[in-house]
């Protein structure tokens, strides 16, 4: 009985899984990015594709990044082809964006972001959050310790005080 107490005492004092802040993205300009790289600042991740009925959320994208960048936030687009709807290859994807939509913001190569192939971040979201993106345009929202603050679906617009009450709260 002792035994079992203590093993169930030991579990309970074990740390929260955290997500996966470290694994590289490949960068859509060359090298690669890492979420901890923005360790202390607030952090949007939106898996993104070009050919989407919510492709236009881009403009809102921009737009959240061009309001609250100077205070800290980070917005990072993640073009990925798991609903197939996106461009056949990064340099394809990159120029629609920055034509169409003027895009500056940080932005990965083509990454898969459900199921087994995922990129090791949305494996960890959907193990320990228990989130994965069920289509285009999901966001997550993680906070200056790496945590995630919230998740949102795709009909929820960037500039949506859903989101932005957060970054605010998150950049006092």
């Amino acid at each position: 009985m002792r035994f079992l107490i203590a093993l169930i005492l030991s579990a309970a004092a074990l740390p929260a899984m955290a997500i996966e802040l470290d694994a590289p993205f490949s960068n859509i300009d060359g090298g690669t990015l890492k979420l901890s790289d923005w360790k202390g600042q607030p952090v949007l991740v939106v898996n993104t594709a070009s050919q989407c009925g919510f492709t236009r959320q881009f403009s809102g994208l921009q737009k959240l990044y061009d309001t609250y960048r100077d205070r800290g936030l980070i917005v990072l687009a993640v073009p990925s082809d798991d609903f197939n709807q996106e461009l056949a290859d990064e340099a394809a994807v990159k120029e629609f964006c920055e034509l169409q939509y003027g895009i500056d913001l940080p932005m990965t190569g083509i990454t898969h972001v459900k199921g087994n192939n995922a990129h090791p971040f949305f494996r960890s979201l959907a193990k320990e959050e228990k989130f994965s993106p069920s289509w285009n345009f999901n966001k997550v929202l993680i906070g200056p310790n790496g945590e995630v603050v919230a998740t949102y679906g795709s009909p929820v617009r960037p500039m949506s005080p859903k989101i932005t009450s957060r970054i605010e709260a998150l950049l006092q």
